[in-house]
């Protein structure tokens, strides 16, 4: 079997689990100091006075920096694309005003981790305050029509075709609702770290990161320094789900301190600390009206939300992402708003947009059909759209109907029941429910090189990253197909675009490697086919042979570069972004849906999850085994966030409350069901040779929708806030 399709373990498998994978805060270098964050025990106020004298007189205590001594740390602008990207823009300490808990006010500097620990505990700081604002009630801001966000201007109306607030009106079915989504906290296993060494003017980070070249440019102009002069290597990484997309404060704090102290200075971010400077998904709030046909068809939809944000950042939760091309509706309408509050930035969390956005859709399309008694499936098939309606262009591919029959199927959806508490088993209520799902699928910009050596091996390499979702192991499979930040730049690994990307730019370095290597085939002496032209030999499964003879008398391509005395041959390729592409001939998404089933035993208020069926149009599996440890590894975060997850805020302090792994609860195997991940595996040409694409987000997209339907048809009680409490089935 060719390797593209086949099930591959991951290739970084053995290295992680004997512990020999090394991550940004197992380096070690002589010398290396420790650094501590001091955090404020305010969310909104002003630093008076630091009292640092206890703390710098302590043993093995370097350093006690602040805004007065840290030295400079410049402003980073945004560039074209995806250049100098990040959510909180404001360099560390570079004022006084604190504006959310846990804000970093100074830095302790060690000889051990311990010693600036304690460092740090010790600094005391005198605070003018003021009650901050971390209100769950969202009322959007007044800001003008155009807005900037983290990418950008944005046009709040984000969608627009018909009239769709005339055509609710007059719909003889109507639906208006509102959904809330908490803020959720990113808790990879890894913890965000940062380790820096300063080499005169060059800087080296070794950093937990998502996006090593938008961190180069960042910290070059953070710091004052030509691009080439700084470096950035992230071998492995413990997952990100998105937070360690874009830089945070305590990677330039890092850099300053071993910059102050001319020693290697290494920083690991606490698990408290996650929970306010590193990010989080921000909390939504989000009307839906639908209108429709008493036979179900949709005749309107507005879909108004508003998500928080920090008070000096402008994140966007784009939850419209998918609303506007999802179902087929004449008159539709999609605005946004944001409300700050006193809290770190929003940042990316896995699905950005699309997942809460689902949510409220897809939770909307199962009350609706509720309403008019109509089977959810039966009204999601009654308004499958035949074109992209936000763009008035075709879908590059799309099998959602495919994807609708064949979960109904292996589901049995046929044996529902819809009356409340109508279906049981061993003494449980069942319930049942669905969703449908989508993502967007396009390329960032990327770049490879490969090479094929004479001891017989090939080597692919890209400055991208893999964050636990097994792009080491695509490369090699890309690879075998055809045959840091010095590498090749690589796209950013967010909105499961890596894979997708990388396809153009390896196979068009292989090619020329290969391209290479047949020359040196014709052209050396003493060569099997020194008197043939490259265009009479081919290369396949490691051997070079002539076209008319076939493969079996061909010649490996190591004893062609031996026999020429070559060390090895090279080539390079690139990929082209696709995404933003502001005149794109396709609609370019991956589909999909998933089909719940819950048990309910109101005896004790237990409610689980017991069964799940996802079906998944992504394009071309590359790896079916690691396509659906992905698929699987997002419904368990659906779960989390259906029944689980959500980070609350004190509303005197403005303090994550619940900001350790005991009291943010994450679904654990004790809570997850078997789950049934089936791919229709259509091949969507228009992304990349291969026809795949990402695959990492839409297996959370949609997921908590139908958890909430199942536990409606359960219970009959409809949540409409996440997660699902037990307070609300006994209510």
């Amino acid at each position: 079997m060719p390797p593209i399709g086949r099930s591959t373990p991951r290739v970084d498998g053995p290295l992680k689990v004997s512990g020999k994978a090394q991550y940004a805060s197992d380096v070690h270098f002589p010398g290396m100091l420790y650094a501590v964050p001091v955090e404020a025990t305010i969310a909104n106020g002003r630093v008076v006075k630091l009292d640092t004298a206890a703390a710098q007189k302590m043993p093995g205590v370097r350093a006690i920096l602040h805004r007065e001594n840290i030295g400079k740390i410049f402003r980073s602008v945004q560039g074209p694309g995806f250049e100098g990207i990040m959510d909180e823009r404001r360099p560390p300490f570079e004022d006084d005003v604190v504006r959310y808990y846990g804000q970093y006010i100074a830095l302790a500097v060690a000889d051990t981790f311990e010693a600036a620990k304690a460092a740090a505990d010790a600094v005391r700081a005198t605070y003018t305050k003021e009650k901050p604002n971390v209100d769950t009630a969202l009322i959007a801001d007044d800001e003008p029509q155009m807005v900037a966000t983290t990418f950008g201007l944005t046009n709040r109306v984000q969608s627009e075709r018909g009239d769709a607030e005339g055509a609710f009106a007059s719909a003889p079915v109507k639906l208006d609702q509102t959904y809330v989504t908490p803020a959720e906290t990113h808790n990879p296993i890894e913890l965000h770290a940062t380790t820096a060494i300063w080499d005169g003017s060059t800087l080296t980070l070794y950093e937990a990161s998502q996006g090593v070249f938008n961190l180069q440019g960042i910290l070059a102009q953070m710091f004052g320094l030509p691009k080439e002069n700084v470096r950035v290597i992230s071998k492995f990484l413990g997952s990100g789900f998105g937070g360690k997309l874009w830089p945070w404060t305590h990677c330039p704090l890092a850099a300053a301190a071993a910059r102050q102290l001319g020693k290697p200075v290494k920083l690991v971010v606490s698990r408290k600390m996650m929970f306010q400077t590193v990010g989080h998904r921000p909390r939504t709030q989000q009307r839906v009206r639908l209108g429709a046909t008493g036979e179900g068809k949709l005749v309107s939809l507005q879909h108004d939300y508003i998500n928080h944000t920090a008070i000096l950042d402008g994140y966007h939760e784009d939850c419209g992402e998918s609303t506007a091309f999802h179902y087929s509706v004449p008159n539709l309408r999609v605005t946004f708003g944001r409300a700050r509050r006193n809290v770190g930035s929003p940042t990316a969390m896995r699905g950005p947009g699309a997942v809460p956005g689902l949510y409220a859709t897809e939770s909307a399309m199962n009350e609706l059909a509720d309403q008019l008694k109509i089977d959810p499936v039966r009204l999601r098939v009654l308004n499958e759209p035949k074109i992209d309606e936000s763009l008035g262009i075709p879908f590059s591919s799309r099998h959602l109907l495919e994807c609708f029959e064949l979960g109904a199927d292996k589901f049995g959806w046929s044996k529902r029941t819809p009356e409340i508490g109508s279906m049981k088993r061993d003494g449980l209520t069942l319930g049942w429910g669905m969703a449908g799902c989508s993502w967007i699928a396009a390329r960032f910009p990327a770049a490879a090189y490969v090479q094929l050596r004479d001891d017989g091996t090939a080597r692919v390499a890209s400055g991208t990253q893999d964050i636990g979702t097994g792009t080491y192991t695509i490369l090699a499979q890309l690879t075998a197909q055809k045959t840091d930040t010095a590498l090749p730049e690589g796209p950013i690994s967010g909105g499961s675009m890596v894979t997708g990307s990388m396809v153009p730019a390896v196979f068009e370095a292989a090619d020329k490697a290969i391209e290479s290597l047949l020359t040196i085939a014709t052209t050396a002496p003493g060569s099997p086919f020194e008197k043939r032209k490259p265009t009479d030999l081919a290369f396949e499964d490691g051997r070079v042979f002539v076209k008319a003879d076939g493969p079996s008398g061909g010649v490996s391509f190591a004893d062609v570069l031996r026999r020429a005395n070559v060390r090895l041959v090279t080539g390079s390729g690139k990929s082209e972004a696709t995404f933003g592409n502001p005149k794109p001939k396709f609609s370019t998404h991956s589909f999909g849906c998933h089909f719940v089933e819950v048990t309910w035993q109101p005896e004790i208020a237990r409610m689980r999850v017991s069964r799940v069926v996802t079906v998944i149009d992504a394009g071309r599996i590359l790896n079916p085994l690691a396509g659906r440890n992905q698929i699987e590894g997002a419904v368990v975060m659906g779960i989390g966030m259906a029944l689980l997850e959500h980070t609350s805020y004190d509303r005197q302090s403005g303090a994550p409350i619940n900001s350790n792994l005991a009291d943010y609860i994450v679904a654990v195997n004790a809570d997850v069901p078997p789950i049934d991940v089936h791919f229709v595996d259509f091949p969507d040409k228009e992304i990349n040779a291969l026809g795949a694409r990402g695959i990492g987000e839409i297996g959370l997209a949609g997921i908590a929708a139908a958890i909430t339907a199942a536990v409606h048809h359960a219970t009959g009680v409809r949540v409409r806030e996440l997660p699902v409490k037990i307070e609300h089935l006994l209510g």
